[in-house]
Order: C-alpha cells, then structure tokens, then sequence
C-alpha cells in the first residue's frame, strides 16, 4: 500500500478523459459528456470486483460508513458496537448520525472480539461493526452468528482491508452492508473518495439517493428528480472516481506484489523467537497490505520499535499511542469535544468512556508491531529491508 506508488499512463488516460470531456459532476449534463461516466463505471467494477449486488461511490470512507448506516436505518439513540482498534473516523460516522458508538476489545486478530460484542449488547444496540484493520479481519463466522441471534446488523468497515477475503468472499462483502475507502493512502486510491457496498436493495436505493440530497435519481433531467428523503452531499467526482477506475483494474496486480513483499517480510521475522504473527481466522486470507506482530511486552515493542526508527526503517507503527486509531489517546471522544451541542442522549450513552478501561485491548495493542507493504519496494530492496528488520529487532530484544 498504496496504489498511488505506481501511477502510470492508465491513471493518465483516465483523468484527461475526463478534461477532455469537460463534465467533473456524475450526476447530470447528459448532453455534454458524450457517454462518459466514470463513476457510473466504477461502480461495476467494483461490482465484479467484490462479488456484490450493489456498490454506491461516496466521498470517503467516513462518508461510507454514515451512509451505510443511515441507509440501514441507524440514528438518534441506537448503539453500534465497535472495536476499541480503528480510525477515529468510526466513531465520528456513528456520532453524526446520533447514535452511540459502544467501544468494546479486540482480540488476537487486532479486531472485535465476539465474546465482548455478546456481553455489549442492550436493548438499544442497532448493529455490530467490525472494522478490518491493517489488511485482514476479526471472526467473521462468530459476528454473523451473533448478529442473526440478536437480529442486529452487521457493518463491514473494509477500509484498510480491500482484497482480502474470508472463506472465499471479499471482505466488505459478508455483512448487511460494506464499507470502503479510497484515499491517498488505500491499496487502491481515488485521492478521496469511499464506497457502500451491499446486496439488499432497499439499502442501495436508500445510500443511493441520502447521498446526494435525497434525489431519486430517476429520468435524466436532474431538475425534475423527486427526493423521497433528504439527504447530504456526499458526492464523488468524476476525476476522482477516473483515478480509482484505473486503479481497480489493477487491483490482482497490486495485490500480487503486496503478498510477494509480505511473504518476504514475514519468512524472514519467523527467525525470531519472540514475535507471534497476528491471527488470521481460519478460512480467512489477508490483503497483506500490513504485516501484524506481537512482542513478548509493552517494553520489548517499544525499543523496537524505536531501534526500528533509528535505523531509518519506515512504515512500522506502534499504535499503544497513537492519537489517530486507538482509544488510549481519544480524549476529544472521551470529554465529547465538539463544535456544536450534543443531545443529552449521547452524552448519557458516553459516560461509560469516563471509567471504562480496556485491558484486553491493551494487551494485545502495546505488543503489537504493524509494518505498511510499500509496492514501490525492489525484491532487493524488500530482502535488504527484512534483514535489517531481524538485526535490529533481535538487537533490541537481547538487550531488553
């Protein structure tokens, strides 16, 4: 990751199509694109690309997951259940919508632990989201169980994790409905933009329209829609959406090199005793977009990891405090830092972050190493990279 390390004449091609044409906007000016529709052609793609009925472009991947919701029929009160381990835009989705994100642990596959999702659950939980962090995925065939059993929905935050795949369905695929992003720095990359993806129809229709102030969509005079619902403006571009078509088709070969520099990576850290691989469920199999390790302790990961970063080695990340994906450092969440009031219902919901602690969670995230696949990298240069890796990790951990 990400795919816009190997930018070529397709990504070219797309964009000055789109100039030469002259319509930026999806929706609308039939007359003047002359047949040219990016988006619409994403759209199918992706389609094929995921083995789903119905894809939706959205602006991002925040954008994804709030639209995934409300088209499911989320809002003011409900509680979504997520992990403690994501983007802080999970949560941000949730609260937009006024529904209470529920944090709860992870587990050995850096995501939500079913057993803590059971234990969660109240009479307010509208859905489960699982959010496929760093290229792979929790126990899907569990979250599915439990979710049938409670009769709740099951969201897919897919962001980080396209090309994955779980008992041979893309990931973003198995649940009521799939979220995606495209930003800069995603295996595959629009610059901005994201993706609902889902097989029931009624939820595309309903992304379809809340995505762009509730048109229908329906005839091709964009004056004369109708709105059934209103909406937002959550639109993707058509120069946006041109860069991630070229970048979808070429989807099977980045993923080939990612899973070539991976495996690399990974044969050569197997050398260390102490590093214990993330778990992958069984039948699942991972983008490979990151490669995921556990350290003996909290002390063990941190002098890595610094060693790691005084021998130049980037891309590998430490997330025990990181500000952007782990709950440790969420204080804007925690103190309910906002620009404008929250209704007393969320506050009320958020008061069990006061005192709620995650040691579970901090188990596994202080021990755990994720290292970025570049697709940029030389064999050699991946080779070089993972015997430095074992010299300065071993280093650091002889000398604990």
């Amino acid at each position: 990751m990400p795919g816009f390390e190997l930018f070529g004449k397709q990504e070219r091609n797309e964009v000055n199509d789109v100039l030469d044409n002259g319509v930026l906007m999806r929706y609308g000016f039939d007359a003047y694109r002359n047949g040219h529709w990016k988006a619409k052609t994403l759209e199918q793609e992706l389609k094929n690309a995921l083995q789903t009925k119905y894809v939706q472009l959205v602006s991002s991947g925040t954008a994804a997951v709030s639209v995934a919701l409300a088209s499911a029929g989320v809002g003011a009160g409900d509680e979504v259940i997520m992990p403690t381990f994501t983007f802080v835009a999970s949560f941000e989705a949730i609260m937009m919508l006024g529904a209470i994100p529920v944090l709860v642990d992870i587990d050995d596959t850096l995501a939500l632990d079913p057993g803590a999702v059971e234990k969660a659950i109240t009479v307010k939980t509208k859905a489960v989201m699982v959010v496929q962090m760093c290229g792979s995925m929790g126990r899907m065939d569990a979250l599915q169980i439990i979710c049938k059993k409670y009769g709740l929905l099951l969201i897919e935050d897919a962001c980080q994790a396209i090309g994955g795949t779980f008992n041979g369905k893309p990931l973003g695929s198995l649940g009521d409905l799939g979220c995606f992003s495209f930003d800069f720095v995603k295996t595959i990359t629009c610059g901005e933009g994201g993706a609902v993806i889902t097989n029931k129809e009624d939820y595309y229709l309903n992304a379809d329209h809340y995505s762009d102030h509730g048109h229908d969509h329906i005839g091709n005079d964009r004056g004369a829609e109708t709105h059934p619902f209103w909406g937002y403006n959550f639109r993707i571009s058509e120069l946006n959406a041109a860069v991630g078509l070229a970048q979808v088709r070429r989807l099977p070969e980045f993923m080939e090199i990612q899973k070539k520099n991976y495996a690399i990576l990974r044969d050569a850290l197997s050398q260390i005793p102490e590093i214990i691989f993330r778990t992958v469920p069984d039948g699942g199999e991972e983008s490979y977009a990151f490669l995921n390790f556990y350290l003996p302790d909290l002390k063990m990961a941190n002098k890595s990891i610094q060693a790691l970063k005084v021998a130049g080695i980037d891309g590998c990340f430490h997330y025990y405090n990181n500000h952007w994906h782990y709950i440790r450092k969420w204080e804007h969440l925690k103190n309910l830092k906002s620009l404008f009031p929250i209704s007393n219902e969320v506050k009320e919901g958020l008061t069990y972050l006061q005192n709620r602690t995650f040691e579970q969670s901090d188990e596994f995230i202080s021990r755990n190493i994720s290292c970025l696949i570049k697709l940029s990298w030389t064999e050699q240069e991946v080779r070089d990279r993972a015997s430095k890796m074992v010299e300065v990790i071993s280093h650091a951990l002889k000398t604990n």
